[in-house]
């Protein structure tokens, strides 16, 4: 089995051998896959963060071998590093860093060396809370299956936030749906908390992250807030809620 590292700022992970198919997620820079199946100039690889499976166009590249401790996450909006030949590449939160320097200006992945473009260093010190991450999204355009403050999904955002953080929450609403302590009660609620909702059915379809009482932080659109109350996401501008509440969970 091939053990690979994703070394380009990410790659997309389509549902089908095509690049006509759905973006389905992306492998952020310095996120490791295996090769599971080939067709053509594709892989079906799967990630090892979060076990998600897609393929991958080989002709872009942007992978290499295999390293085994990750020690350093990007958690500002984006850390600028110079390449060996001095170009530059912007990394986004959830990035991971191997072979760090001691005073953390020095990376490396496989034989490629990079630096850190200034005094970048508080860069990969999460923010004290999860709210204060959430909030460096603010803004970002929706994009199916996106993972970055450049274009990201519901619970793409939600799934970078808490890795920032040092906690892997698999990819997709539903199943982050599974992980962690059940709120029963809106007013026991805290900022931080997760929270899952439904359409039309019952069926999770959509999460977001709790920032006050009344707040709510969701990628719907764009990254925004709304407010939020036991019934679920009521949006002014519509004049009416938009996503039902099913559910609330707390990862400790």
């Amino acid at each position: 089995m091939d053990l690979l590292i994703c070394n380009n700022t990410y790659i997309a992970l389509r549902a089908s051998p095509s690049h006509k198919s759905e973006m389905v997620s992306q492998i952020l820079f310095g996120e490791r896959f295996t090769i599971t199946d080939s067709s053509v100039n594709w892989l079906k690889v799967e990630t090892l963060f979060d076990a998600y499976s897609g393929w991958i166009d080989s002709l872009h590249g942007g992978f290499c071998g295999w390293q085994e401790e990750t020690q350093g996450i990007v958690t500002g909006q984006t850390l600028t590093c110079i390449r060996e030949d001095g170009s530059l590449m912007t990394l986004f939160p959830g990035s991971e860093l191997f072979d760090l320097s001691d005073d953390l200006t020095v990376f490396s992945i496989g034989n490629q060396t990079y630096r850190l473009k200034g005094t970048q260093v508080s860069l990969l010190t999460p923010h004290a809370s999860v709210t204060e991450t959430a909030l460096q999204f603010l803004n970002t355009p929706y994009l199916r299956g996106g993972r970055t403050p450049a274009g990201t999904d519901c619970s793409g955002l939600v799934q970078t936030v808490f890795k920032v953080h040092g906690i892997a929450l698999p990819r997709d609403s539903h199943v982050q749906a599974t992980r962690g302590t059940a709120i029963n009660f809106f007013s026991e609620a805290e900022p931080g908390d997760m929270l899952f909702f439904s359409g039309a059915d019952d069926e999770i379809s959509h999460t977001g992250i709790l920032l006050d009482r009344e707040t709510v932080i969701h990628a719907s659109g764009s990254v925004r807030k709304d407010r939020i109350d036991h019934q679920g996401i009521w949006r002014d501008e519509a004049g009416r809620y938009t996503h039902m509440l099913r559910l609330i969970k707390r990862i400790q």
